[in-house]
C-alpha cells in the first residue's frame, strides 16, 4: 500500500477545511481534509449531489456551524465526518479516502 503525504497537521486549521489534489488509484482527484481536534478525515471534493467540487474558489471553502458547505447548491457536510445534513443530498455523505495522521502528518492511500 503506497501513499501520498498532503499536509502537516498543524498547517490544518481546527473546525476547518483545506483542499488539495492528489493522485489516488491512479488518478488525480480532488481531495478535501476535514479537522475537528486531533480527528481529521480526508474525502473526495466532490459534492454528492451534483458531482462538482465544493469549495467557492480553489483552496476556499465555506464554513459554518461546524460544517463545510457546497458551494453550488448550499449542502452541508459536518467537520470532520462528511454528513449531508441540510440542503439536496441531505441523508448522503461525502466519499472517505483511508487517511493517518503519522508523525504530525496526515497521508492518504494512494491506492495501487
Amino acid at each position: 500500500m503506497s501513499h501520498v503525504f498532503l499536509s502537516v497537521i498543524d498547517a490544518l486549521p481546527d473546525g476547518a477545511a483545506a483542499g488539495f489534489d492528489a493522485e489516488v488509484n491512479g488518478e488525480q482527484v480532488p481531495l478535501l481534509a476535514l479537522r475537528r481536534g486531533a480527528e481529521v478525515r480526508v474525502f473526495h471534493n466532490v459534492c454528492p449531489h451534483a458531482g462538482r467540487r465544493l469549495e467557492v474558489a480553489p483552496g476556499r471553502f465555506i464554513i459554518d456551524a461546524g460544517t463545510v458547505m457546497c458551494a453550488a447548491h448550499g449542502a452541508c457536510f459536518t467537520i470532520p465526518a462528511g454528513d449531508c445534513i441540510a440542503g439536496p443530498c441531505r441523508g448522503q455523505r461525502l466519499r472517505e479516502v483511508p487517511s493517518e495522521v503519522r508523525d504530525g502528518a496526515l497521508w492518504v492511500d494512494a491506492g495501487r
